[in-house]
């Protein structure tokens, strides 16, 4: 059985978020750092947008201003996603590119990982969900959880969203919508291709509840064993340094 480090449920920042992410993927590179899973929540709430897109084009930045909701770019590409602090886990799965788990096929590598989302969604009772490529697992034919990649620093890093709450109105105003265009129809639209776990369920799933389940679904699915651990010093000190002069800067933020 494969071991992983596991970074139990932490909250940070967005930049801080972010920034674990690619010191981990430097540390597996230099052989400092075994393969590592985390849990991780978004506190203020934010946007993220993939790695290729524009900021102007995509977020409402005067919005995100005036309510402190943080706005950053990710160094995994996609769409646009508004993680709400009360309404999501995500998680962040790290490994060298020579990992057994790592598949050279990028659906497969999608498929494999998101076994883990799927398996516990089956414990919370969900049984009806299943991947959909390139990179969203669905339940009950909706959108629950949707995922993104990169593969650098001889590494691949997969993180995604879990979620557990939906406020289509919020997303929509921090997303570069018109608000004259936000009608009862589109968001009638987005809620016929989009859900939640508490939706599903008809009940509120706690934070902890989904953690649990998160927990047993990566470890069955992946057939890997979790060995409770914490980031390296080092790791936190680069972190630290992205997160001021990388991630939280505007010429990261606002390169395209």
């Amino acid at each position: 059985m494969e071991e992983f480090r596991f970074i139990d449920l932490e909250t940070h920042d967005a930049y801080m978020n972010m920034a674990i992410d690619e010191a981990v993927m430097r540390a597996i590179k230099e052989g400092k750092a075994p393969p590592t899973l985390r849990f991780y929540r978004w506190k203020p709430s934010a946007v993220s947008i993939g790695t290729f897109q524009g900021m102007y084009d995509e977020v409402a930045i005067d919005y995100c201003k005036s309510q402190g909701i943080d706005y950053i770019r990710r160094i995994t590409g996609g769409g646009a996603v508004y993680h709400d602090y009360e309404g999501e886990i995500t998680y962040s799965i790290l490994m060298p590119m020579k990992h057994p788990l790592a598949k050279t096929d990028i659906i497969e590598s999608y498929k494999l990982i998101c076994g883990g989302i799927i398996a516990s969604l089956n414990i919370l009772g969900i049984n009806d969900a299943e991947f959909k490529p390139i990179n969203d697992v669905i339940a009950s034919g909706k959108k629950v959880s949707g995922n993104a990649m990169t593969r650098r620093h001889g590494c691949v890093l997969q993180h995604g969203t879990i979620l557990l709450d939906l406020d289509v109105h919020e997303m929509f105003t921090i997303l570069k919508v018109p608000q004259e265009k936000i009608s009862d129809k589109m968001i009638s639209d987005v809620k016929e291709r989009v859900t939640s776990i508490r939706d599903i369920l008809n009940r509120k799933v706690s934070v902890d509840e989904l953690l649990e389940s998160l927990t047993q679904g990566f470890t069955d699915a992946l057939k890997i064993k979790l060995l409770p651990s914490k980031l390296s010093d080092e790791e936190f000190q680069m972190a630290t340094k992205l997160a001021k002069e990388k991630y939280s800067s505007d010429a990261w933020n606002f390169s395209r």
